[in-house]
């Protein structure tokens, strides 16, 4: 555009420049070539950018790819048809309502990314190479849809896209166009099913913790039936273990312990008295601390 100005500027120039001296119809016809030779060298002259690549034809047949940067071509004679760019491109795509292989209806969103490696393929062997590439990549979804029960498909979706990108490649290729990823960004399901899911897994947790739950009462059952056989050889780790449980409860601020007649024999605390002092044993113990307690927060 910028040639096509300059030329027809310098022969508007040239045209006036005749005019005043001589006739009418000689600035008419410089004007005419002028506009004439802007037209061809305009066209003749093309600019590729650092991505692109010119498809030219020559009287209709396939004749060279240009670019990037400047080039000519032979106006009338030659056109460029296409331009291709061969930038990595992202096309998103996706299936909605397609029932798996487990006949659930799901919406699959996906983004597929490529580039055009042979541009003289992408040109001459389909007619529009960017909508040829998103049709097939719905229906290579709706496919893999098809043969994927839900469970895989919400669980295995780098399997999947790697599948897609495997079978959109080769249907792809034979057009000059590399596919780079597959991305799948999200599965949708029905709202009742993912409710009915939800509470599914609500319940396996809930059996899981059942079932560990289970499992450490059987342990400590095996514990305890393990320190009966060894209580059951040893009457004086017996009564150690029952006057220290005795202990325990006393010390935690209880004043009143009811104490079978057969345990306080067993233990030989000499029946209401010992039981009497070392509940007062305590209780002093428990005094003490407190008086040392509100020394402490008195200094």
């Amino acid at each position: 555009m910028l040639i096509f100005l300059v030329i027809l500027g310098l022969g508007a120039a040239l045209a006036y420049a005749v005019h005043s001296v001589a006739a009418n119809w000689e600035a008419v016809g410089i004007g005419v070539c002028a506009l004439v030779v802007a037209v061809v060298v305009s066209s003749a002259v093309q600019v590729a950018d650092q991505w692109d690549r010119a498809v030219i034809l020559r009287l209709g047949k396939f004749h060279s790819l240009k670019g990037p940067g400047l080039f000519f071509i032979i106006p009338v004679v030659d056109v460029i048809p296409y331009w291709i760019d061969t930038r990595v491109i992202t096309t998103g795509f996706k299936a909605e309502k397609t029932l798996t292989k487990d006949t659930v209806p799901v919406d699959v969103d996906a983004v597929l990314f490529w580039k055009v490696l042979d541009p003289k393929k992408a040109a001459l062997d389909v007619a529009d190479y960017q909508t040829a590439i998103s049709w097939a990549s719905q229906t290579a979804l709706r496919d893999v849809i098809g043969k994927t029960m839900l469970s895989d498909m919400l669980e295995g979706r780098d399997k999947i896209s790697s599948v897609l990108q495997k079978i959109i490649d080769e249907r792809t290729e034979p057009w000059g166009i590399n596919v780079l990823s597959v991305e799948v960004k999200d599965v949708l399901i029905p709202s009742a099913l993912e409710n009915a899911m939800s509470m599914q897994a609500q319940a396996e947790r809930e059996r899981q913790a059942r079932v560990i739950l289970g499992d450490s009462e059987r342990q400590v059952a095996e514990k305890f039936a393990e320190a009966g056989k060894t209580y059951e050889h040893n009457p004086v780790a017996f009564h150690l273990r029952a006057m220290n449980m005795l202990y325990e409860g006393l010390k935690q601020n209880s004043t009143i312990v009811i104490v079978p007649s057969t345990a306080v024999e067993s233990m030989q605390l000499g029946g209401l008295a010992g039981l009497t002092a070392l509940t007062m044993g305590l209780g002093q113990e428990r005094a003490n601390g407190q008086k040392e307690a509100e020394l402490k927060r008195e200094t």
